[in-house]
Order: structure tokens, then sequence, then C-alpha cells
């Protein structure tokens, strides 16, 4: 209804379509993130005489504190990439001298909300899911942080290379005691290093767990930076002339994507070695009646189907962006 709806919907339904699609989706994503809270954080259950989980309250269950903080975090940076692609379009149609009017519209609602939900996927939100990492998993912030000696005035890596068999970070330019303070609001206060837990309790995969944070980490602040930079010359008026501005935004609607995966990755590497958090491990959390094969099967047939809607995606948007606003009138 609202992607091929329009014509025969009219305007005010055609509205409702797209309000309800919003709604819907943010509905949905929160019980998503729920579900994968429980896993980081499980609350509200009780191990019944059977051995297995059963929910106790299914509001602490839904209003899990992990829950709040992921989702406030992961719908900002929702808005951050749909912010993105819009100013994207707008900076394509201006680039090219067409359809003037909604580009700026494109330029205007992208470029301020971009820079808002950037700044909101920093603080509070980023701000409140990390505590949340600091609190009941203290040693994925260490694996993240690349920290393998812990202890006061806790330096925060901006760059280096983890060495795991050297259990040190190579290379590591960083800021002193700032890692302190981000955890747990004092420059003094004691951050636990990787050599504080037993081995088996560290992620599996430190290396790719450290570089996925800090390509979220610092995509996020580049994307700050860039819709500060465009939020100014469009205040100031002359975003729709600045051409190597235009050339920035367009080209960097990617990046979100990229970034949003990197966040993701760095929430599920960061659980490892648990499926539960404290509950259960991955390891033991497989079914003898689905053999591998299976697994396979199923896996490659998903990632076979998303790859074909995406290619349609791409094509079907491809094809909206040169038809234009005017063509729908």
């Amino acid at each position: 209804m609202f992607l091929f709806g329009e014509k025969r919907l009219g305007p005010r339904r055609h509205l409702a379509a797209a309000v309800a699609l919003a709604l819907g989706s943010w509905l949905s994503g929160y019980f998503i993130i729920v579900a994968n809270a429980f896993m980081q954080h499980p609350v509200g259950y009780k191990l019944g005489d059977d051995r297995l989980l059963h929910i106790e309250s299914f509001a602490a269950y839904l209003l899990n504190p992990w829950a709040l903080w992921q989702y406030a975090h992961n719908m900002a940076a929702s808005l951050v990439t749909a912010s993105f692609v819009v100013a994207a379009v707008g900076a394509y149609w201006s680039l090219i001298g067409r359809h003037a009017r909604h580009a700026g519209i494109c330029l205007k609602a992208g470029v301020l909300t971009g820079l808002i939900a950037s700044l909101l996927v920093a603080f509070p939100t980023g701000d409140g899911a990390g505590k949340m990492v600091t609190r009941y998993q203290p040693v994925t912030l260490a694996a993240m942080e690349g920290l393998f000696d812990g202890g006061p005035y806790a330096e925060l890596a901006i760059i280096g290379q983890p060495d795991i068999a050297a259990r040190r970070l190579e290379n590591p330019v960083v800021v002193p005691a700032i890692l302190s303070f981000l955890a747990y609001g004092s420059f003094g206060s004691t951050v636990r290093g990787l050599n504080d837990f037993p081995k088996d309790q560290w992620p599996h995969a430190v290396e790719l767990l450290y570089y996925s944070y800090h390509i979220m980490v610092g995509l996020g602040t580049l994307f700050i930076l860039t819709m500060g930079v465009a939020s100014f010359l469009l205040l100031r008026g002359r975003l729709a002339t600045a051409r190597p501005m235009l050339w920035v935004l367009m080209l960097a609607f990617p990046f979100p994507y990229i970034a949003t995966t990197a966040g993701w990755w760095t929430a599920e590497l960061g659980r490892q070695p648990w499926v539960i958090h404290g509950l259960m491990r991955t390891a033991d959390a497989h079914s003898a009646l689905v053999n591998p094969g299976d697994v396979i099967f199923t896996t490659l047939g998903f990632a076979g189907l998303y790859l074909l809607l995406g290619m349609l995606f791409v094509v079907h948007f491809h094809r909206e962006i040169d038809r234009g606003p005017a063509a729908s009138h």
C-alpha cells in the first residue's frame, strides 16, 4: 500500500499507510530487541524443576533495562541511516539540477534529523547501552576496548591492534583515564582488563569484536562531524550550492549501514561465549534433532533470499530516484 498504492489511496490515506508502517515496524522492533536483551541480560525468569526457563514476570521481561537502552540506541541508529539516505537523494538531485524544491526538502529533513539522531546515538543512548555492558558484561567491555591490564585511570584506545598471544594492544593511540570516566563516571575508577578474567570467559573473537566496536564508534563520530558541517551550511543558506559537501552527502549513505552492522556484531560477539549470558553457553545451545547439513542449507537459502530482495530493492529504489517526485503526479 505504501510503495505502490499512492495513486489509488490518495494523499491522506497514503500518509496513513506510511504512519501505520512506521508504527508497526518500530513496535515489532521493540519485541525483537526485548528477545535479544534477554540473551544479553536475562531477567524476569525462573528455572523450573524441569530444568527449563520459565517467564516469572512478563513486566520485568518486557521492561528489561538492557532492552530499553538497546532499543533507544538501535532506533536512533535507524534514524541516522534513513537521514543519510534522504540527504543523499537530495544531494543527488541538487548536483544534477533536478527537482530543486524536493531536493531542498530532502536536504533539510535529512541533514537536521541526521545531526540530532547522530548525537542521540552517542549520548544518551550509546552511553546508556555502554553502561549496561560495563555493569553486566565487564569482560566484554575489556575486549571491546582492547584492555588487557586493568586498573584505575584506564586509557581509552583510539586505535591499535590486539595481540591475543602476547596479551597486549600493539601500536596503541590512547587517551589517558577516559575509559574509567566513560565507564564509571570517575577518572580514578578501576576498570578490569581481560587478564582479570579466566580465558574461558573471554569472547571467542576478541579481535573481531574490538574492530567491530571501533568501526561503529569511529563512523558514528564521523556522522556527527558530517551532519554538523552540513547543518551549518544549511542554516547559512549555502548547502544547496556547496558541491563538495553535496558530494560527501551523496556518497556517505552506505556508511550508516556499515556502522549498524558493526554495532550488531559488537553486541552478538560481545555476548560470547554465552547464548544466554550467565545461563547457557553457545557450545551447549544446539539441537540433537537438527543436523549441520540442515543448518547450512537453510542459512544459504535465507542468504540467497535476502540477496534477491536486496537486489530488487536497489533496482526499485534507483528507478524511483531517477523518476523523481514530478512523475508521480
